[in-house]
């Protein structure tokens, strides 16, 4: 009844025949049971692996930082922080450049992020807005500071999946991956923009590991090595998502018409990602602690 009685508040009243976007009405109903609905997640039949370095071909050319340097993971491809605008519901505002020029208060009640207490995408959102305002993973400040600041402007901060509600217009500016933004501006054809802030971002690995022991350990060597080869690399590009190895414009010249240029990504960078996830339970709580103050 709670998300009914929201979705009625949102849509308002008109004085001649609308429609409205089922994604508005399930918006609605995600925010309530995100707040209200119990759930737990627990894992009951855990499987134990053991990974085994591996350094192949394909290792060797993926870039440090984007690699275990012992082979016991390898980046396949990369998302790239950044903001996710919605022009049209922007209306007459410019589009916004930075982290930075979100705390001008034209920008009130138009930004939204996942939760960075309780989703991965939300805490390397915070990670990014970190590194681009000065911060380390030993020093969390100047994100604490920007979202206490930002906080006052009245964000939109769902715990999951904010996708729909920026392609409706209902988050107009969300903090969120490059290839997202993309597929929303290429796929669904809404009138999105991808913004690589101009004081920096993060990128973030999504990785492969050969497991010890395997029964098939040369062809778990094989697909690694496919998946870091020109042609393993062109089937992410041509989906939006960022190659680890070679030049995009070389791997999927139709991929890279389609994504900002080298320039624009050069502003973003890559960190300790095992320390990333040694410090998330000290960011969540540095952070809830100060949206409480």
């Amino acid at each position: 009844a709670a998300s009914i009685r929201e979705f009625c508040k949102r849509i308002g009243v008109t004085k001649q025949d609308n429609t409205i976007e089922m994604a508005s009405l399930e918006s609605c109903i995600r925010e309530d049971l995100n707040e209200n609905a119990p759930r737990a997640m627990a894992v009951i039949d855990p499987v134990k692996l053991v990974i085994e370095n591996y350094q192949g071909e394909g290792w060797k050319r993926v870039p440090d930082g984007l690699k275990d340097p012992n082979g016991a993971w390898v980046s396949i491809h990369a998302g790239t922080v950044g903001l996710m605008v919605n022009k049209e519901a922007l209306e007459d505002l410019p589009v916004p450049q930075g982290w930075g020029d979100l705390l001008d208060p034209k920008y009130e009640g138009m930004v939204g992020f996942l939760d960075p207490s309780s989703a991965f995408v939300g805490y390397a959102c915070a990670l990014a807005v970190n590194k681009g305002m000065g911060g380390t993973l030993d020093n969390f400040q100047p994100a604490i500071d920007y979202f206490k600041k930002l906080n006052e402007l009245s964000p939109i901060v769902p715990k999951q999946t904010a996708y729909a509600r920026c392609l409706s217009g209902e988050i107009p500016i969300l903090f969120d991956y490059d290839f997202d933004a993309y597929r929303a501006r290429y796929v669904d054809k809404a009138p999105i923009e991808f913004v690589i802030p101009k004081e920096g971002t993060i990128q973030v690995p999504y990785v492969m590991s050969l497991v010890k022991n395997a029964p098939h350990k040369e062809n778990g060597q094989k697909v690694i090595d496919f998946v870091l080869s020109e042609k393993g690399q062109k089937l992410w590009a041509d989906n939006f998502l960022r190659p680890v190895v070679g030049e995009l414009s070389k791997i999927s010249p139709e991929a890279a018409k389609k994504s900002l240029p080298d320039s624009e990504y050069a502003r973003a960078g890559s960190i300790d990602y095992a320390r990333m996830a040694d410090v998330q339970a000290a960011f969540s709580e540095a952070y809830l602690q100060a949206m409480k103050s």
